[in-house]
């Protein structure tokens, strides 16, 4: 099937810096996309051909409606809308602006980004668990921004493991907020990186945003708040069970999380691995998982959590040969003592 759709003003922003969101809709829906004079023609099965027409519907309603996309704002909604058929670009960019109460609107760049907010949206405690560099935070933060602003929530409170505390923060120089604010310092960051910095330190003063160790927060009752738990893999059972019975009317808890990267001293368990044990059932719950394909930082990101995946899988791999070889079997492939055949005993 072929389909003409004419060329219309300043559509030249949808096809991206040489073309490259034009190539991702000819990958992610299977189509041929070719450029004329006064025209696109896009070819391919009917139902791919459809969906890749309706881009340009969406995009052409949205620049009347005055929406403008600032660079590198489409080519990551494209691979959304490319890769879930449920997905269209009219519906992200709407449903961004809809977040959108701090500098910058809050916009998925992968299915499980969608997903997460999604589950944000529509659930009081949400586990979002996956690599470094996923979103994880950085999501929740602006989330927890935009309820504040909107006034569905009366406060923010941003909380963290401190798992170096005890002895080495009692050498650190200065008062104790100045000796935890290190450890602090990735949710300091998403804050300015989504509020002016004048707005920032008048919700700090104001303790309208609370950034603090998560040993504060025992025995407390949180209403009215939109609570998250940063680094979540650094706490202790005691800690992780603690945090989630803060909980309050009104309020939303998001619990962030790295399994791949515990800090926990000697042989202690992690708080959020037991908590995907015993959680994983409870209704009004929700879990997301990111993988490596979610990274959003530098593309090199995605390739180093890769390589360091499959030098733990080969280490696996290693050790199970060697553990084979301990009980028994040959370590050049040979037969083993089962592989005899039966002998008389003497």
């Amino acid at each position: 099937m072929k389909k003409h759709i004419p060329i219309s003003p300043h559509i030249e922003t949808l096809f991206g810096t040489h073309d490259e969101n034009l190539h991702t809709l000819e990958d992610g829906l299977h189509v041929s996309i070719e450029l004329k004079s006064d025209r696109v023609e896009i070819q391919g099965a009917a139902e791919n051909v459809a969906r890749a027409e309706q881009v340009f519907a969406d995009f052409q309603h949205l620049q009347h409606a005055g929406f403008s996309f600032n660079n590198g704002d489409l080519g990551p909604m494209l691979r959304l809308v490319a890769a879930d058929a449920s997905v269209t670009l009219r519906g992200l960019a709407e449903s961004g602006k809809q977040r959108s109460l701090g500098k910058r609107p809050v916009q998925p760049k992968s299915p499980n980004q969608r997903r997460y907010l999604e589950a944000i949206e529509n659930s009081d405690m949400v586990f979002g668990i996956g690599p470094g560099g996923t979103g994880k935070t950085y999501l929740a933060v602006a989330m927890a921004i935009s309820a504040l602003l909107s006034k569905k929530v009366h406060r923010i409170i941003l909380a963290r493991p401190a798992v170096e505390a005890g002895e080495r923060l009692g050498f650190l120089p200065g008062t104790l907020q100045e000796k935890i604010d290190p450890y602090l310092r990735p949710l300091y960051d998403a804050l300015y990186d989504l509020l002016d910095a004048d707005k920032v330190e008048r919700f700090l003063e104001k303790n309208i945003i609370e950034i603090a160790p998560i040993a504060f927060m025992r025995g407390r009752t949180l209403n009215d708040s939109f609570v998250i738990l940063d680094e979540a893999q650094n706490t202790t059972s005691e800690q992780m069970k603690m945090f989630v019975t803060r909980l309050g009317f009104n309020s939303k808890a998001v619990i962030t999380g790295d399994v791949t990267q515990i800090d926990l001293p000697g042989a202690r368990r992690s708080g959020l691995l037991e908590a995907m044990d015993i959680l994983g059932k409870v209704e009004g719950l929700a879990f997301v998982y990111f993988t490596e394909g979610d990274v959003v930082r530098h593309h090199l990101v995605q390739r180093i959590i890769r390589a360091y995946d499959e030098h733990k899988q080969n280490d696996l791999a290693a050790n199970g040969k060697a553990s084979e070889t301990r009980n028994g079997a040959s370590p050049a492939g040979g037969r083993t003592g089962k592989d005899l055949p039966n002998r008389p005993v003497d």
